[in-house]
């Protein structure tokens, strides 16, 4: 049994070496040529995650605006002061005085004349003393009977 162990062993060693030496019935051994390595590379790009928003509200407060105060000074004409040409009265002078609201001229207005844009909606009267409000109708503010 000795023998059997070392021949089995004996056959290992030879079997070895002819591996080593390159005895396989005069056979170079092949050149490998070096692959080129495969590189992986990997990229990460950090996205930041958004920051709270801030939002502040700020109330304006209004700014006072001008005081406008209109002031009419009405002068009453006397009756007989009145020198037209003609003897007959237009109506468009105040001969009585009794009108409160009067033209740019100083003129009393009767129906049918145009509005100022303050005057809309105002009550006055003619110079004859008929009541006349300034209306919107016909697409403009006349002074109409009231």
């Amino acid at each position: 049994m000795d023998r059997a162990r070392f021949g089995g062993a004996g056959l290992l060693v030879a079997s070895l070496i002819l591996a080593v030496t390159g005895c396989g019935g005069g056979q170079q051994p092949a050149a490998t040529k070096a692959r080129p390595a495969t590189t992986v590379t990997a990229t990460v790009t950090a996205t930041p995650e958004p920051g709270p928003t801030v939002t502040e509200t700020v109330t304006a407060k209004p700014k006072p605006r001008p005081t406008v105060t209109v002031t009419r000074t009405v002068t009453a004409k006397a009756a007989g002061t009145y020198s037209g040409s003609g003897g007959s009265s237009s109506g468009s002078r105040g001969s009585t005085g009794t009108c409160s609201i009067v033209s740019n001229a100083g003129n009393c207005y009767s129906a049918g004349q145009f509005c100022r844009n303050s005057d809309h909606g105002a009550v006055t009267t003619t110079a004859g003393g008929a009541a006349i409000k300034c209306v919107y109708r016909s697409n403009a503010w006349r002074w109409t009977y009231a």
